[in-house]
This record gives C-alpha cells, structure tokens and sequence, in this order.
C-alpha cells in the first residue's frame, strides 16, 4: 500500500481503533483468567477482601455486563491516548486560526505531520503569508496615493498661484504700462504652459500605468526608429549646447512594438539626458544585440545620479532635487510614463550612474532570431 495513503488522518484514525481494540480484548481476557486464579485459589468464607468484591461484583451485576464497562471504558482510554497527538494537531490548527482571524497574520502553525492536518496548516500559513503581503500592498498603494495627491497639488499648485497673482495685477490694473503687462501675461502664459503638460503627464501616466491600453503592435526596426527619433530631437539638442551620436546599430534590430506608443517613452529618455545632460554636450545612443534581446542605452555626462537615488528614479513624481524646483527637473513623471510603455511592450529598463556618466538601458525580445554576426557592439553600462 502506498506509504503516502497509509500516512493519512484516516488510516491513523483506523490504527488507533484496532490497537485501542486488540488491547482492550488482552486486557479482559487476562483480567478474566486472574479472577478466575484468584477465586479458585481460595473457598468461601476464606475469600480475602478483593475476592470478595469481585465475587459481589459479578453477582450483583454480572460477568458480561461488568467485562462490556471495563471494555468500554478501556477502549475509550486507550483510544484516547493514541489519537491525543492528532487531536492536539488539529487544537493547533483551530488555534492558529483563530488568531489569524483576530488580524495576526504574522502568526505561523508549526506543521508537525505530512498528513491532512499538515496540509491543512501549511495552507493556513500561505493564506496568512498571502493576506499579509496583499494588506502590505494596501497600505503601500494608500501611501502612494497620499503621495501622488501630494506630489500633484505642489506641482499644480505652484504656477497656478502664479498665473492668479500676475492675472490679478492686471485685473486690477497695478501694471505701469503696455510692456509690464504684456509681461506679465508672458509669464502667465508659460506657467499656463507647464500645467498643461503636467496635466498631459498625468492623463498619459494614468492611461498607461493601468496595463490595459490596447496596442496595435508591428514590427519595428530599432535602429531606424531611433535614428529617426534623434534626428528630430536635434533643435532641442543645438538649443542645449549639445550633439547626438550612436555606437553600434550597423544591422537592424526587430521589435513588435507600437511605434505611436514607443516614442513617447524614447521622447521622455531623450529628453531626461538633454536636462541633466547639457554639461557633457552629448547624448549617446548604443544599440546591440545580447542573446535574443534588443538593447538600447541612451547615456549622457554630467552629474551623477547618488546610488541612494537610483532605486527610486522611475517612481511617480519621484525628483532626484527634493526641492522640485522647475529649473531642476520635470513634472517627475516622464521616468514613470518611459517605464510603463516599456513594460506594456513586455521590455524592462535599468538606469546606472557612476563617474559622471548616466545610462537607461532598455531591453526588448527580438522579433525574429539573429545569428551572433549581426549583434552589434554597445558598451556595457557600469553599476
């Protein structure tokens, strides 16, 4: 029989019942021949105190009935005694639910057998893990709200405070002349300008973080949708001082992507390097094959990004300058749309900086298989 089978709460049960029997029967058979030694040992009057009360016993009561007590109450005795360890398994269990209901679900059953019960309390133990880390997501999900609330009404609230105070100047007309006013409704202007992209930001991050924005995929060369890319990001590169250039990518790299998706993650890394990436005067773009992925990596030289906050980089609204100032940085979520859209193309992307150098590396499964001769030679970042 199968060891699995016989190690069951039931055959454990069956064993019980049997030992608890076999036992119980040897008990009245050999408590049955000392009473009959001892009666015939000795003649009435001469029966000691004993073999008096078991002489009145059975003639008052009577051998059968007496032996079924004794039985009954052996068997129950002993059967007691071997189901006492899966009875105080299965108190274990009950107990341990119990404080799992009550919200301790750091709470642990110790599983002792590889039975039902064992079962059963490993069980219990990976619904408590399970509850324990989908409550740890709740309350990380309800910070992360709180933060994006908070992180939306400083963005927000900021040029809006300046829109109202330049538009109540002129309302109020406290400006000197044509010029000052037509100053002030330039800047007004501009902070108008920057809402409205945050609030583009905002409705993209959320139409992409949700993971169901439908695609309409296509095979996509790389190489050519890069290059593509850069080339019209060159007046924005010539304003900040800088040039684009590219390592690799002789042969083409196939993707399924969405082309009007995609770009709007390579437009936000392009535009991450040129605002941190003035001082170095140039941003690079390395493309190359690494087994059957398509990777690309757009660096740029400038300050380094601190170890403690590369972690966080892709994080919604997460600003490497605390102060979040605008001459410092974005609405802080182009990093996060950048890595949604990646994700929703089933890609990943790393971010490394060290010794003025900053890399996003992306990585994409290729259409089709390429043979080694056509991986081209991209620098590996360094962590």
């Amino acid at each position: 029989m199968n060891s699995t089978l016989i190690n069951t709460v039931r055959w454990k049960f069956i064993y019980a019942f049997l030992l608890s029997g076999i036992l119980t029967a040897a008990i009245l058979y050999g408590g049955s021949k000392v009473v009959q030694s001892i009666l015939a040992a000795q003649t009435y009057p001469n029966y000691s105190i004993p073999a008096r009360a078991v002489r009145w016993l059975i003639n008052n009561i009577g051998s059968i009935p007496l032996m079924m007590v004794i039985g009954i109450l052996g068997f129950v005795l002993f059967f007691f005694l071997f189901t006492r360890r899966t009875i105080m398994v299965l108190n274990e269990i009950t107990a341990g639910i119990q404080e799992v209901a009550k919200g301790e679900l750091s709470h642990r059953i110790e599983v002792k057998s590889s039975d039902e019960f064992g079962v059963v309390a490993a069980s219990i133990n990976q619904m408590a893990e399970q509850l324990q880390i989908s409550l740890e997501e709740e309350r990380n999900a309800v910070a992360a709200k709180n933060d994006l609330i908070t992180g939306v009404s400083h963005d927000l609230r900021t040029p809006l405070t300046s829109i109202l105070g330049f538009l109540e100047y002129i309302e109020k007309d406290r400006y000197q002349d044509e010029i000052e006013m037509r100053y002030y409704v330039s800047i007004a202007y501009e902070k108008s300008l920057t809402l409205r992209k945050l609030i583009d930001d905002l409705f993209e991050y959320t139409r992409v973080s949700g993971g169901n924005l439908p695609l309409s995929m296509t095979t996509l060369n790389l190489n050519s949708f890069l290059m593509q890319l850069a080339e019209e990001f060159t007046p924005m590169l010539e304003e900040a001082g800088m040039t684009y250039t590219f390592v690799g990518g002789q042969e083409p790299l196939w993707i399924e992507a969405a082309p009007g998706e995609l770009v709007r993650a390579y437009e936000n890394l392009f535009s991450n390097a040129v605002r941190y990436g003035s001082k170095g005067k140039v941003m690079e773009i390395g493309l190359g094959l690494e087994g059957q992925e398509a990777v690309v990596r757009i660096s740029n030289y400038g300050d380094p990004i601190p170890a403690q906050d590369l972690p966080y980089l892709f994080d919604r609204f997460y600003r490497v300058d605390k102060s979040r100032s605008r001459e410092t940085g974005g609405t802080g979520l182009g990093l996060a749309i950048a890595k949604s859209m990646i994700e929703l193309h089933h890609g990943t992307i790393a971010a490394y900086s060290d010794n003025g150098r900053t890399d996003f590396v992306t990585r994409f499964p290729i259409a089709s298989p390429l043979s080694s001769a056509q991986s081209a030679d991209i620098h590996a970042p360094r962590s």
